[in-house]
């Protein structure tokens, strides 16, 4: 299907040719790694295995044609936005971020992964750190946040996460740039995703996006607060909920906010996803929800290896619920 744009997935990953590769399961490669490292000199093993952490051919093994689609449209994104990735219009995001405890920035993670973000520290662009006394040289480390989910975690959340989405419908509640919404479309055969974000300009940029990417089919973008989207919440098969509503609603709004939720997202057996988890958003607000009455938390195996950026504890901090 993407070939068109970028070459056949040979192009884009390495390609093994011995054909005792693909016959091997998960423990007959193990064993057949060991045996070989078995034979590496002990002087030179510790590198041989740096190089399997973070050797560049290794990434090639884990990136698709499906991935490079996506840093595509993650750098035509870039180019639209500051190096903070928030708009003009987000000024209450930006100061609930300024107001966190510890100095926090924003970093979208599906613009920058670690590359891209240590090139910016390299410009002066962006710093890792902060000055905990002006005209020391006493730092310390900034916290990331970030309202998008990462490549890997895409990935994750549709390889591995969910179920197969043939014939099924995504909501994607506070669709921002759009990254949740585009890699359905890549990697999952969900019939149609829906992304509702109440921010205009970012609504513009999910546009440029899915019609540059030929991506009309499937993908639509309703301008609109969540709390009038009662169709659409009430007829989704999957809705994602990613930092939704923390950052960018008062505690009043939040409430009701989650409350709508509650009440429209009745459908048996339909699937959320949240980040953080419902206990967690729910244990700094006061809302009359029954977590056991309404979902089942579905427990998540995060230990998997999805490319030399893969992050742990990112991983961890996707829930996956369904609908009692």
């Amino acid at each position: 299907m993407y070939g068109g744009h970028l070459g056949t997935p040979s192009d884009c990953k390495v390609v093994l040719n011995d054909t005792r590769f693909w016959s091997m399961d998960e423990s007959q490669a193990q064993n057949a790694i060991l045996s070989l490292l078995g034979e590496v000199s002990p002087r030179d093993l510790p590198k041989v295995i740096q190089w399997m952490k973070n050797g560049s051919e290794i990434e090639e093994l884990t990136t698709s044609n499906a991935d490079v689609l996506l840093r595509n449209i993650a750098d035509d994104l870039r180019n639209c936005l500051p190096v903070e990735a928030m708009v003009a219009s987000e000024r209450q995001a930006v100061e609930n971020i300024q107001r966190l405890q510890k100095p926090t920035i924003h970093v979208d993670a599906f613009l920058y992964n670690d590359d891209t973000i240590d090139i910016l520290c390299e410009e002066g662009k962006m710093s890792r750190n902060y000055c905990m006394s002006c005209g020391s040289t006493k730092t310390a480390p900034l916290d990331f946040v970030s309202h998008s989910f990462s490549i890997p975690e895409l990935r994750f959340l549709f390889h591995h996460a969910l179920p197969d989405l043939s014939g099924k419908t995504l909501l994607d509640v506070g669709s921002r740039l759009g990254a949740v919404l585009f890699a359905g479309y890549i990697y999952s055969s969900a019939s149609r995703l829906d992304g509702v974000e109440i921010n205009p300009e970012l609504c513009d940029l999910q546009e440029k996006i899915i019609n540059k990417y030929n991506f009309l089919d499937r993908i639509q973008v309703h301008h609109a607060d969540i709390c009038s989207q009662k169709t659409l919440l009430q007829g989704a098969d999957v809705i994602v909920l990613n930092n939704v509503f923390e950052y960018f609603l008062n505690k009043e709004e939040q409430i009701k906010a989650w409350m709508f939720m509650y009440e429209n997202l009745r459908k048996k057996g339909s699937l959320i996803v949240t980040v953080p988890g419902l206990k967690e958003s729910f244990s700094k607000l006061q809302v009359n929800i029954q977590l056991s009455e309404w979902v089942e938390e579905i427990e998540l195996d995060t230990d998997i290896f999805l490319g030399p950026d893969t992050d742990q504890d990112a991983l961890s901090d996707i829930h996956l619920y369904k609908v009692l």
